[in-house]
């Protein structure tokens, strides 16, 4: 009697996490979970990214019975606090300028359920920013334009010139989908990413 893997479901409208999710060479689809992504009072960034990957997941579960779904969600924080998509280049400018020379740790949560049983996880990067002229910030900023990303870098691009170093247990959690957990995590919903990829 043959194995049948579960549909497999991305919970994101986001191509970076679906490009990402793609490296893995198993088939499926992505949903947008389309749900209310405001902190409540008091909650700090880590908790929320943990409640919001959790919600999306649990949220696209619900309407696809017998499905496993994964779920992302991703803050910034600086000494604590939470740091936005800057939205404009003024912004994003201020941002990067305030960054300079300092330490942002980027939280990757990560949440896969079935609809019965969920596994939550949070993969952090210490990324150290350079001390950044103006100029540079300037020229990246046209080059680049990341104003859909929190910090106003993006990893997978320029941005990683902008770094003095980065720390972390997987090298793809920047990116907003850590691979290593996630292939961890969906092992335990019989997905096992080695033995179930199709050819890329």
């Amino acid at each position: 009697m043959s194995f049948s893997p579960p549909r497999l479901i991305l919970a994101s409208s986001s191509v970076y996490r679906k490009a990402m999710l793609q490296r893995l060479g198993l088939p499926f689809e992505a949903i947008s979970p389309g749900i209310d992504e405001s902190a409540m009072p008091g909650e700090a960034p880590e908790a929320l990214s943990q409640r919001l990957s959790l919600a999306k997941a649990q949220h696209v579960a619900a309407l696809h019975p017998g499905s496993v779904v994964i779920g992302s969600d991703q803050v910034a924080t600086h000494d604590g606090q939470p740091i936005g998509k800057p939205g404009t280049h003024e912004r994003a400018f201020a941002q990067l300028r305030e960054l300079s020379g300092k330490t942002v740790a980027f939280h990757s949560a990560l949440a896969v359920t079935n609809g019965t049983r969920s596994a939550v996880a949070d993969v952090i990067t210490h990324c150290v920013f350079r001390e950044l002229s103006d100029q540079e910030i300037e020229h990246y900023l046209t080059v680049e334009k990341p104003f859909d990303t929190a910090g106003s870098a993006k990893a997978e691009g320029l941005g990683i010139s902008l770094m003095q170093s980065m720390h972390s247990d997987d090298p793809t959690a920047i990116i907003g989908l850590p691979l290593i957990e996630l292939s961890r995590m969906l092992r335990g919903f019989d997905l096992n990413p080695t033995l179930l990829a199709q050819p890329l």
